[in-house]
């Protein structure tokens, strides 16, 4: 894991980044902070901090962290609160940290839950709660299907991440057999369905394997994708196993592509596989390039965690700062900001934001890129993938 991580908390613990919400500055000139009306709120952050795939949930709490700090310094106070909850990326673990956050009365927002997993765990709670949760990065189709409230999607699901996936292998790698896999979680399995609907008879083998951190022999999978005679793998996980699958599959001499979906979109999968063996793996992600993003982002970003922005650490920012801009207009309570989530229109740096009925980013903002790791283990934008 990368250094970052060191910050991150332990177990299911949580942390107020700051203690205590200070009133913010009188004379500040803001005629909506005046007198501290619209201060001495949290917003939290909700996902994976520690386990397998950190790094994934350590970017998005960084990217809304950043966005909250630079609020309050033009506010000129600590007007707002950072608060994270650690779920550990984990839908057994999820359901009580979900309660914990819920108990904590001063928290009008959520920028979580990243996994599609740990999303149908907590869910129920948030709901019940009416709290609202804006997710950077939870993909799965059905999440917004359960007829939550509280439920935004900033980011396309995997009925457009899935079909443009199935469109590069078709289309850019002109691969007529391959294998699918995937984890069998919610995330992992919903995608792989959705690339085996739209591929179709040029899948020629499919096989499922445990999650991040429960299994390293991938022998199995890899006897059978050779067997196949597929020249592509995708497999629908995160980058933890990603890399040790990819590590393996060279080892066994095949020379085809990996590729994935944007949970294994991270350098901790060439740092799993090795660089060499992680070089052409192909990853897509409902996301632009994060170096791509407006304004004066990607700086700050890498001045203040000293490191490059992540995946989804561009979708994190604005997702704060869609609750900021709610609570400048006076929205201080979670039913407030939920009414204010269903017409917001909002321009960010990563992309323009509008919610439909079901909490789903409004279809005309949905882009998915494909990513082609390098021979360094860094990930770089490749093209626009289209179904």
């Amino acid at each position: 894991m990368r250094q970052v991580l060191a910050r991150a908390i332990g177990g299911v613990a949580v942390i107020g980044l700051i203690a205590g919400a200070a009133a913010c500055n009188k004379d500040s000139g803001d005629s909506n902070t005046a007198g501290g009306s619209n201060c001495g709120y949290s917003l939290a952050f909700f996902g994976a901090l520690t386990g397998p795939a950190a790094n994934l949930g350590v970017n998005i709490e960084q990217g809304f962290e950043l966005a909250v700090k630079q609020y309050n310094t033009k506010k000129g106070s600590e007007c707002i609160t950072v608060k994270k909850f650690d779920s550990q990326g984990d839908p057994a673990v999820a359901p009580g940290v979900a309660r914990s956050l819920v108990a904590d009365k001063k928290i009008i927002g959520v920028v979580g839950p990243p996994f599609s997993g740990e999303s149908e765990a907590a869910g129920p709670i948030f709901e019940s709660a009416k709290i609202p949760t804006i997710t950077p990065s939870a993909t799965r189709v059905s999440l917004a299907s359960n007829g939550w409230k509280s439920f935004h999607r900033a980011v396309a699901n995997d009925d457009a991440q899935g079909p443009a996936a199935a469109g590069y292998i078709k289309n850019a790698l002109k691969a007529d057999k391959v294998f699918v896999a995937d984890d069998q979680s919610a995330y992992g399995a919903g995608l792989a369905d959705v690339v085996k609907k739209t591929l179709g008879a040029a899948v020629v083998g499919t096989d499922k394997t445990e999650a991040d951190g429960k299994q390293t022999d991938f022998s199995a999978l890899v006897q059978k994708v050779k067997s196949s005679g597929a020249t592509v793998l995708f497999y629908g996980g995160y980058y933890a196993n990603g890399g040790l699958i990819r590590k393996q599959l060279t080892a066994a001499g095949w020379k085809g592509t990996l590729v994935g979906g944007d949970g294994m979109k991270d350098p901790g999968l060439a740092k799993a596989a090795g660089n060499a063996a992680a070089a052409g793996t192909i990853v897509t992600c409902p996301c632009s390039p994060p170096e791509k993003a407006g304004g004066t982002f990607v700086a700050d970003y890498k001045k203040e965690w000293n490191q490059d922005a992540g995946t989804y650490s561009d979708v994190a920012f604005d997702a704060a700062n869609i609750y900021l801009q709610g609570i400048d207009a006076g929205n201080t309570t979670p039913e407030k900001l939920i009414s204010y989530l269903s017409s917001v229109n909002y321009q960010g740096i990563a992309n323009t934001y509008k919610f439909t009925a079901t909490g789903e980013l409004d279809p005309q903002f949905i882009k998915v890129w494909a990513f082609k790791f390098d021979a360094n283990g860094n990930t770089v934008a490749d093209a626009e993938a289209k179904a």
